[in-house]
């Protein structure tokens, strides 16, 4: 091989890469040009026409808080889930560090939450999910099974100090004295108790939780609680989210909210969400909430739920807060429903909230599912903020 075969080498490779590049270029052009085309053909808009926004405030029925333990709250994250990925992304949804958490404990969370909620222009008040734990066999909470813990005592304290929270008790019946934590939950303002069954492992169907749930008709508590499958933590017993398991306190007067209309999960062959709306016309104590369903796992569980009939009147607003303020949800998730602009503009908006009823309304979420978790709860609220 003579120098200059050695001199052209370099060029005769940097010609190959820019040719290569090129043509990659080219077909990335005709790709996007394609699903562009694609997209004009099966654009279908929104799942329902929306005629008129609800022009008052919102009430969010299903606003989770966290803690990590720090200023005495009780609070607690498993090992395991503070180890995980998710813990990161949870913290940084809620607007805060670990570091500054430890300094001024974990009621800054719930202050971050009080002033995100009340710099909304959509929602004006929120629901705060208190989260009992595992229980093991003698009534006390199983930290070994427990992948985080967050105690009525601190959520219902801290909600006290802010007009725009209210407190959302958890108890697990598997406690001893679980009939007097409802007393004292309803005594101390709470409106609805919250289970999440699979990881809880609550199953709902007991007859041993009978007892339980005549106590909660008597105190006019309702039940929110999962269905359908849960990945938000790293472990969790789906059969036990099965919507058919809470036949058993719908059947003896509780008022239950089936959290996602159990989107995602199946059980014996079936789609979760398909066992929840045969149900629907045995019980009309039987509601469910629109929380996390725009989420880029669960792309057309809310399009089924807004147009089936028989969910007509049962459905209520939630966010799911943290989830919506994370990567999991978004705007351009839904090009076939939205147009560019439209994703455009939901996108850069602030507030996790108003970010959520934009995205929501713009894919068809009538104005009575909006209004009516604060008739169904009987709180109060005022106008929405003028654009």
């Amino acid at each position: 091989m003579d120098i200059k075969q050695k001199l052209d080498e370099p060029r005769q490779g940097r010609r190959r890469w820019y040719c290569r590049c090129v043509r990659l270029a080219k077909w990335l052009g005709v790709g996007v040009l394609l699903l562009l085309a694609l997209r004009e053909v099966f654009f279908s808009g929104p799942y329902l026409p929306l005629a008129k926004p609800h022009d008052g405030l919102i009430l969010d029925m299903h606003c989770h808080v966290a803690g990590i333990g720090a200023g005495d709250s009780g609070c607690f994250v498993s090992k395991e889930l503070r180890n995980n990925f998710r813990f990161k992304i949870y913290l940084k949804a809620f607007g805060v560090t670990v570091a500054e958490t430890e300094e001024k404990g974990d009621q800054l969370l719930v202050e971050r939450l009080a002033k995100g909620i009340g710099e909304s222009q959509r929602v004006g008040a929120a629901i705060v999910l208190a989260m009992d734990g595992a229980v093991d066999a003698n009534g006390q909470l199983d930290r070994s099974r427990t992948e985080f813990y967050i105690p009525n005592e601190f959520v219902a304290a801290e909600a006290a100090k802010y007009p725009n929270l209210y407190f959302g008790a958890s108890i697990n019946p598997h406690r001893p004295d679980a009939l007097e934590r409802l007393q004292w939950a309803k005594d101390n303002g709470a409106l609805l108790l919250k289970w999440l069954p699979s990881i809880q492992f609550i199953d709902p169907a007991d007859k041993a939780h009978e007892p339980f749930y005549r106590k909660m008709v008597a105190l006019d508590l309702p039940l929110l609680t999962h269905a359908g499958q849960e990945r938000s933590f790293t472990h969790a017993r789906d059969e036990l989210a099965d919507p058919v398991r809470l036949k058993l306190p719908l059947s003896l007067g509780v008022k239950v909210i089936v959290a996602h209309t159990a989107s995602t999960g199946k059980n014996e062959g079936q789609e979760d969400i398909d066992r929840l709306i045969g149900m629907l016309g045995d019980y009309p104590n039987l509601y469910s909430d629109i929380s996390s369903m725009t989420q880029g796992n669960k792309l057309g569980y809310l399009r089924q739920a807004i147009t089936e009939e028989r969910l007509g009147g049962r459905l209520l607003y939630g966010s799911d807060f943290p989830l919506i303020n994370t990567a999991v949800v978004s705007p351009w998730f839904y090009p076939l429903n939205l147009t560019r602009k439209q994703m455009q503009s939901i996108g850069v908006i602030g507030n996790p909230w108003d970010r959520d009823v934009a995205l929501k309304e713009a894919l068809g979420v009538p104005a009575d599912i909006m209004g009516r978790s604060a008739a169904f709860f009987g709180v109060p609220l005022g106008q929405a903020a003028a654009d």
